[in-house]
């Protein structure tokens, strides 16, 4: 009989419906949850130093459980999620206050796996950056935290101790969603012909409605049914690691071959070597198969073995960055920029700002292609814009330099350009600038710690 495995988020800011519609109508075995972005650890590393009454782990966890957990808890659906960030002993001790609030039997257990930080180790176990080749020690004095990726092992370890939800610091995502699969199916950890598949359906269900249609839809080319209801995907996987891919009856979205094409080669930079803790992903033997309305059997991705070091993820304090915005509208209103750009260049001569990196973007104009659009062949026939909301930016080493932008922008509402739209200003229009950096260790080198709490 398969596994059903459901996706409950693609990130932190996720939605929350699709993932209650999932507990409820999903009939799962298990509900996995990805909440992480490459910074997401050193940005809850820099919110703590700043607020030491910050949890540590996910802000919209108590959301998310209130939502599933009923749903979960009758079908007795299993939960892991990466929600505990830098503290998921702290998240765990979370999760079984709502199992008590929700009537969880007496003694569900609860599995908190840290062990991914390595801030205080990290230049001794690390030589090099991947990004420019210099060594590691150069970021010695700027490290606001170090986590190492880790695999499904030690989700498969909780899991076999009981566990009924299991949640993680920093894991890959696609190992999230495959250790149901190696515990279930009593796949070995070096099997790579077998988590090859499974990583490789863990990856179509990490980044949640993208496989259902969502980052995929383009009005009159790629039409996705009722959009603002998209679902999140559902694997039916079998033993070898095939599967099919599917959402819940009546929902939005769409599972077919073009979205699932879309999302396996989503920030896979070598399709046939795809580098995951656990195995080394192929995808270039994949075969897709449509077997009914939003039925895609996803099936022959193949497997490498592991790597001996595991990727690290090393953020560093690198200044910060002064943002406002300020609007002009109607007949003229590209000019009134032009203007009011050359006015705050000269201002900030004025007064002196020092900065890294400065720019002044006309949005819906030039902030993403910059000056080809107005620079390029058919610059004559761009119609004027009827709105245009200029955006200035500044990188600095110092807050107090990044200020100065907030400062300048404020000078335009009265000392500016005729018909200056502004918004109302708030203090700090500044934010730290957090670097991530890559680097390799020893696959040894990582102690992951299980703790189990229970209801």
């Amino acid at each position: 009989m398969a596994l059903r495995i459901g996706s409950g988020s693609a990130w932190w800011g996720d939605r929350l419906e699709p993932a209650q519609r999932n507990a409820e109508h999903g009939d799962l075995d298990y509900l996995c949850f990805e909440t992480m972005a490459e910074a997401t650890i050193s940005a809850a590393q820099v919110r703590k130093r700043r607020d030491p009454s910050f949890p540590g782990y996910d802000t919209y966890l108590d959301d998310r459980m209130q939502r599933v957990l009923p749903g979960c808890l009758k079908r007795g659906t299993r939960i892991i999620s990466n929600q505990g960030w830098i503290n998921p002993e702290g998240a765990a001790e979370r999760i079984v206050h709502w199992l008590r609030e929700c009537g969880a039997p007496k003694g569900t257990k609860v599995a908190a796996i840290s062990g991914s930080l390595i801030t205080d180790r990290v230049l001794d176990l690390t030589d090099t950056l991947m990004e420019d080749g210099r060594p590691s020690a150069a970021l010695a004095g700027q490290i606001v935290s170090a986590e190492a990726y880790m695999g499904a092992e030690p989700i498969v370890q909780a899991l076999r101790e009981g566990a009924q939800i299991v949640v993680t610091g920093r894991v890959a995502d696609p190992s999230i969603f495959m250790a149901p699969m190696m515990h279930e199916f009593g796949w070995d950890a070096l099997d790579h012909a077998r988590l090859g598949p499974g990583n490789g359906i863990g990856h179509v269900l990490e980044c949640g409605a993208q496989a259902t249609g969502g980052y995929f839809c383009d009005p009159g080319f790629k039409d996705v049914p009722d959009p603002w209801d998209l679902a999140f995907p559902i694997a039916e996987v079998e033993s070898d690691g095939s599967a099919i891919i599917t959402k819940v009856r009546n929902s939005g979205g769409a599972v077919n071959i073009r979205t699932l094409k879309e999302q396996l080669f989503y920030e896979v930079h070598d399709p046939g070597n795809y580098i995951t803790p656990d195995v080394v992903v192929d995808f270039t033997t994949t075969e897709l198969e449509e077997v009914g309305p939003d039925r895609v059997r996803v099936s022959r991705i193949s497997g490498k073995p592991r790597t001996p070091t595991l990727k690290v993820s090393i953020a560093c304090q690198e200044g910060f960055i002064g943002e406002d915005m300020f609007f002009y509208a109607g007949p003229g209103a590209l000019r009134r920029a032009e203007l009011a750009k050359r006015i705050l260049e000269e201002r900030f001569r004025i007064v002196g700002l020092q900065a890294e990196e400065f720019r002044i973007d006309f949005v819906g104009l030039n902030a993403i292609h910059g000056g080809t659009v107005s620079k390029g062949p058919n610059a004559a026939k761009q119609p004027e814009p009827y709105e245009i909301a200029v955006r200035v930016a500044a990188r600095t080493k110092t807050r107090e330099e990044a200020m100065k932008v907030g400062r300048e922008v404020d000078g335009m509402a009265v000392s500016g350009v005729g018909m200056t739209g502004k918004r109302v200003p708030h203090q700090d229009r500044t934010r730290e600038v957090i670097g991530v950096w890559s680097s390799l260790v020893p696959r040894e080198a990582l102690r992951p710690v299980i703790t189990l709490y229970e209801s």
